[in-house]
């Protein structure tokens, strides 16, 4: 189990180590030829925008790293989005925000949506990924159309996004900090797992298991071996994030992963 305390230097390294892997991974995927998802960054403050013209979804377009020094900048931040044909999303990390912050989101039709769990834990090597039936391997790079497919149907997102799914993250293969994994249920493959390690943390950025393959361990065994990576590559934390009470939180805490905050979201 992790021997870190919460602090406020914590919560800030949580943060910005989702923060980095959300930029660097919206950054691959605008530097494809032509733009084709039409990614948009922009910073205000220490808030980062993030927006894409065709995937609608949230993760894509929110407002990340905002804190209590950054109020001045809200009506721009609003503005960037509105003039995008998008609602403005803000995430809120408890310890970085002030009063003055969330009653001037309420006065502008803000409304507190939801929760989102931060974990995290210091990599150790006694996370054993070895089980039964399970065997992990590194993704490889003709490995996309399948791992798109892993991704698609383990988060409910119909096959016509395969194709989309395959080059949005193919062209993280060969970044920078990326590692892909694919967790194998009796030879068969069935679930995957994402880590993106920069300045010493490991973020766990995403995971999927198709349906016919839940609850036999495959979520939980990925976790161990990333954190075991995260270890070996001379990380000082491993973090995640993920619903609160969801299957994920559970497995991480199982994992001996630990809250480090959570979140509230506000939407327009």
């Amino acid at each position: 189990m992790t021997s870190l305390l919460p602090s406020e230097q914590l919560i800030r390294e949580i943060e910005l180590s989702e923060l980095a892997y959300m930029y660097d991974r919206m950054a691959a995927i605008r530097d494809r030829s032509g733009n084709p998802e039409g990614i948009e960054m922009q910073y205000f403050g220490n808030a980062l925008c993030l927006y894409s013209r065709t995937m609608p979804w949230p993760t894509f377009n929110t407002v990340k790293g905002i804190g209590g020094g950054d109020l001045e900048y809200l009506d721009r931040i609003i503005h960037f989005y509105r003039t995008r044909d998008r609602k403005a999303q803000f995430e809120i990390v408890p310890s970085r925000e002030d009063r003055n912050l969330l009653e001037a989101l309420s006065e502008r039709g803000f409304y507190q949506s939801g929760f989102h769990t931060s974990l995290y834990i210091e990599p150790t090597e006694n996370a054993d990924d070895n089980r039964d039936r399970i065997a992990i391997h590194e993704l490889r790079e003709d490995q996309f159309d399948l791992y798109a497919t892993i991704h698609c149907r383990g988060t409910g997102l119909t096959d016509d996004g395969i194709p989309y799914v395959a080059e949005n993250n193919k062209v993280l293969y060969n970044r920078p900090g990326w590692k892909f994994y694919i967790a194998y249920m009796d030879e068969n493959p069935a679930a995957v797992g994402v880590m993106y390690i920069k300045d010493r943390i490991a973020s766990l950025t995403f995971a999927a298991t198709l349906p016919e393959y839940r609850n036999q361990g495959l979520q939980q065994t990925l976790l161990q071996r990333r954190i075991r990576e995260a270890k070996r590559n001379g990380c000082k934390l491993a973090v995640s994030q993920c619903a609160f009470l969801s299957q994920s939180h559970r497995n991480m805490e199982r994992a001996g992963m630990k809250i480090g905050y959570i979140r509230t979201t506000w939407t327009e």
